[in-house]
């Protein structure tokens, strides 16, 4: 009985030091934890706004890749279209562009298209209908012939005036030939 009795609470005694063991070492690992938990936030943290962070960057180099696309496509279109008007021997290049360039976009499998009264078109046969409608876009035609003298207003009849004998002072006669020549260069300004 003796024995029993004693190794009872020799039990007991290894039992609740094993219990007690276990609370030390769950104390130690909470304390641990709660120790560590804020370091583990903060660099959760820190990953969460880098991973933003490269998530704006991301969004703001693909917005700027399509916008350069965007300007790339549109300056290739203008190139096209002014080339073309060119070659039809469009003079008022700008003019002629500024009208046609609303009509003429690109279509979803990459060709230029024009949007005409008939409908779709190719660009050329666009431009060229276009140009044949507007003639005054074109060069002006040279009305002088073989036959033609240049006489007549544009002709300089009198020797040109020296500037730096127009002064104070100066003669009715000259005077009045300086107004002419200033009349003559500013009429052939003119034309």
């Amino acid at each position: 009985m003796n024995s029993n009795q004693e190794s009872e609470p020799q039990n007991n005694t290894v039992s609740d030091l094993k219990k007690l063991v276990h609370e030390v070492f769950d104390e130690y690992h909470n304390v641990q934890a709660k120790r560590t938990e804020p370091a583990y936030k903060a660099e959760l943290e820190e990953e969460r706004r880098k991973r933003e962070s490269m998530e704006k960057r991301l969004n703001e180099l693909v917005e700027e890749n399509r916008r350069s696309k965007a300007k790339a496509e549109t300056m290739e279109r203008e190139t096209l279209i002014k080339g073309e008007l060119q070659r039809l021997g469009v003079a008022k290049l700008d003019l002629a562009f500024k009208a046609v360039k609303d009509e003429i976009q690109r279509e979803s499998d990459g060709t230029l298209q024009a949007r005409g009264k008939e409908g779709l078109m190719p660009v050329q046969e666009f431009l060229r209908k276009f140009v044949d409608d507007n003639p005054e876009l074109l060069p002006a035609r040279n009305l002088g012939g073989s036959g033609t003298s240049s006489t007549g207003r544009n002709a300089q009849s009198s020797p040109g005036i020296d500037l730096d004998s127009i002064r104070p002072g100066m003669s009715k006669e000259d005077l009045a030939r300086v107004r002419r020549e200033i009349a003559r260069v500013a009429g052939l300004m003119i034309d």
